[in-house]
């Protein structure tokens, strides 16, 4: 099994062990959503990453939402993928605000690819939260500016301009 099929299986493995759920559906429903929507994107990626950051779509909130650690993903994966995973787990905090801190952002920026699947986590959290009516839209909306600011580097243009549209329809 190649890396991308095993790093599947054990996130969803993982978030079903701890009952995660997105909306009404088990929480692989999400993390399809990321992984298709880098898809996507992911001729924006150097090819020899590619591999590595589609995995990573898939552990993206392991360490957050699944009680693994970096060491876990690392081991069941590889130092890459768990790298990622590492920048996209949000800090302690009591508040979105909190967790979603400056140093966060800041270790989405510099861990290379992060900012890229992250712009994927959050085009398919406005796309259900658009589709569904939910409140989440709006505040998607009142965010998107800073949220922008906060991850972009510059190889995101593309799929930051994509995120800009899809909330503006």
């Amino acid at each position: 099994m190649d890396i991308l099929e095993r790093t599947k299986d054990y996130a969803i493995r993982k978030h079903k062990s701890v009952n995660q759920k997105y909306g009404e559906h088990d929480y692989d429903f999400h993390l399809n959503m990321v992984f298709e929507t880098a898809l996507k994107f992911i001729h924006l990626i150097e090819f020899n990453e590619r591999e590595n950051v589609l995995a990573a779509c898939w552990v993206h909130d392991i360490i957050e939402d699944a009680r693994e650690t970096y060491n876990d993903v690392k081991r069941e994966t590889n130092e890459t993928i768990a790298e990622l995973a590492y920048a996209l787990t949000n800090e302690k905090g009591r508040t979105r605000q909190e967790r979603a801190n400056d140093k966060y952002y800041k270790g989405i920026r510099e861990t290379k690819n992060a900012s890229f699947i992250k712009f994927c986590d959050r085009i398919a959290n406005v796309t259900h939260s658009k589709n569904n009516g939910s409140r989440m839209f709006k505040k998607y909306k009142v965010e998107n500016e800073a949220f922008i600011t906060k991850i972009f580097v510059p190889e995101c243009e593309e799929v930051s301009e994509y995120l800009k549209k899809i909330l503006e329809e």
